[in-house]
């Protein structure tokens, strides 16, 4: 997988050190402590050194993103992985790390912005298109809806997937929804999507499972 997308992988690894770079170009006009984390009211509660803001989140961002690039690549089953998904793992650290680059050091330099608004609409449109190519996903061990059930049998591993998919696409759009209501709501619905888009697909598995099973003793 490295090999097919060097040029992908290197423009990614160069945008999630972009905030980096601004750092350093703002560093003398940044604050000592800059914000690094907001509570369910939309309320800064945790400060962190200047340091940490510029050099270690876009580091660990970088760390994080090769890790799972990583893990694709030696997963025995991901040769013939469909592009599209392949490509959402690609990028969507770097666009992480863009958006949390912008919502700390605007916070940091005064601007009035809404992070809890900001996070929602990332992780809403991130969801929705996680649920488009979720179908798209083919067997594997690093990829898609992993459960004990998917793994066994390819059949169990498309169907749940098709109904994952659309279940986290409506996710999506609840998520998006939900950046525009106040907070702590927002939150609370949000952790309440989570859920149900993770159960869903996991209960639909175990279903799917235990009707062929029992067709199988059957026959």
């Amino acid at each position: 997988m490295i090999k097919n997308n060097k040029l992908k992988l290197i423009i990614a690894s160069v945008i999630i050190l972009l905030p980096m770079v601004f750092g350093l170009l703002a560093w003398n006009v940044l604050p000592d402590e800059i914000p690094v984390h907001w509570n369910a009211n939309g309320e800064i509660d945790n400060y962190e050194s200047k340091a940490f803001a510029v050099f270690f989140l876009p580091l660990f961002l970088l760390g994080v993103n090769w890790l799972c690039i990583v893990a694709m690549t030696l997963d025995p089953k991901n040769k013939g992985q469909n592009v599209k998904p392949v490509n959402i793992i690609i990028w969507s650290i770097p666009v992480i790390s863009l958006v949390i680059g912008f919502v700390i050091y605007g916070t940091a330099l005064g601007y009035k912005i809404r992070a809890d608004m900001i996070i929602m609409l990332l992780m809403g449109s991130m969801i929705f298109i996680i649920g488009n190519y979720l179908p798209k996903c083919k067997q594997n061990y690093s990829l898609g809806i992993k459960i004990v059930w998917t793994l066994e049998s390819e059949e169990n591993w498309n169907a749940t997937h098709r109904i994952g998919g659309k279940v986290w696409t409506v996710g999506g759009i609840v998520l998006l929804s939900c950046a525009f209501l106040p907070a702590p709501v927002n939150a609370v619905v949000a952790l309440a999507t989570f859920l149900t888009i993770v159960l869903i697909p996991v209960v639909y598995s175990y279903n799917y499972y235990k009707k062929h099973s029992e067709n199988k003793e059957d026959k």
